[in-house]
């Protein structure tokens, strides 16, 4: 009879642990999820906090290329205003030896225009005819150097193959002799160069055919 008692204890006992053990796994399993939620929680805040470090970054860095950019443009605008005055300068320096060579071109041409006069005064009291051709000689070839001394000569014509480049055929002259064909055979008016190469004024020639 007690040997029956005991195992009944011992039935009771054990189904007694058996409740104790259930409760503590519901309990653990009810805490599993609210661990879980703060995790949640905190990778949420991390998150954010690594958002909001890099939009203060991307304020910054646009703070500094806004920075940037204004000192640039500020450059800019004086580097423009810098090439405006050089370019009004450098107009005003062009013009000014421009005149300046127009009026040194000028001057020296006074004297052979003094010539000139005085050679129309003579000519009126004049009785020799070689003493006219030989004072409007000497005047021309004062004026033809002084043309040399300044860049300007006669471009080589009559005579010579035609050349486009610095010549202009106002007339076609048949010719007999083959060898006269395509070249200048008379020039009506000299043409000048300047300078060795630049033409000042195209010679207007007849050209054989």
């Amino acid at each position: 009879m007690s040997k029956h008692h005991n195992y009944n204890q011992d039935a009771s006992y054990k189904d007694t642990n058996n409740a104790q053990e259930i409760n503590d796994e519901s309990e653990i399993m009810d805490n599993v999820p609210e661990a879980a939620e703060e995790g949640d929680d905190e990778t949420t805040e991390q998150e954010l906090s690594d958002e909001l470090q890099q939009i203060d970054a991307l304020a910054k860095q646009l703070a500094e290329e806004k920075v940037k950019l204004e000192k640039e443009k500020k450059e800019y605008l004086f580097l423009m205003a810098e090439f405006d005055n050089f370019r009004k300068r450098t107009l005003k320096e062009k013009s000014e030896i421009i005149r300046n060579a127009a009026e040194s071109a000028m001057k020296g041409l006074l004297p052979i225009v003094d010539d000139f006069e005085r050679g129309l005064d003579a000519v009126k009291n004049a009785t020799d005819p070689e003493a006219v051709k030989e004072g409007m000689q000497l005047i021309y070839n004062k004026l033809i150097k002084y043309l040399e001394s300044n860049g300007v000569k006669a471009i080589e014509s009559t005579g010579t193959d035609f050349d486009p480049e610095m010549h202009e055929a106002i007339a076609m002259v048949p010719v007999d002799d083959e060898s006269q064909k395509g070249k200048v055979i008379d020039t009506p008016t000299k043409g000048y160069t300047i300078n060795g190469d630049k033409v000042l004024r195209y010679a207007k020639v007849a050209v054989g055919q």
